[in-house]
């Protein structure tokens, strides 16, 4: 097998790896919202668009990007402690949201089949995310990615189960 035809292939497995293996169809329409209103229209995202607003990043994750979200649906954010996420939402604690919702953001567009082939990803606040393969499933941190490669005109959505914070 030569070097082209056995990166090809590898190429091929990796596409299948993320539509089959997260359960996530690669999308092969255009885009035509941006990542914030991708997940408005989406209705799971609820606590994660009233986070971002408290935040301040909403114009920043509307802008030029790309921009790689692992973004946290509403049963996620109950997974947290009872009264975390309207402490977090009080001014008084904008800066630690922001450290915290920074963490859920990769520059650049890093579609699922390029997801699965690094070990982390350095997000906008700085730190870095553990990514690895497990048992058939992404996980990145703690969290499992359910849904891949929701494609916005500004970056990119992967769905995740579980609020990831930084260390």
């Amino acid at each position: 097998m030569t070097c082209i035809s056995r990166t090809l292939r590898m190429a091929s497995v990796m596409a299948l790896l993320a539509a089959s293996v997260l359960g996530a169809p690669v999308k092969a329409a255009a885009a035509t919202t941006d990542i914030v209103d991708t997940a408005v229209a989406a209705g799971s995202f609820k606590t994660l668009t009233a986070a971002l607003q408290a935040a301040g990043l909403v114009d920043t994750l509307k802008g030029k990007g790309p921009f790689t979200v692992f973004a946290p649906t509403d049963e996620a954010f109950a997974k947290l402690p009872a009264g975390t996420v309207a402490d977090l939402l009080k001014p008084e604690n904008k800066a630690k949201l922001v450290a915290i919702l920074t963490y859920h953001v990769v520059p650049g567009n890093v579609m699922a089949a390029q997801a699965a082939t690094l070990p982390s990803a350095k997000t906008v606040n700085g730190a870095s995310l553990t990514i690895h393969g497990m048992n058939g499933t992404v996980m990145v941190d703690n969290a499992r990615v359910t849904t891949a490669d929701i494609v916005a005109t500004n970056g990119v959505i992967h769905v995740i189960d579980t609020v990831v914070l930084p260390k």
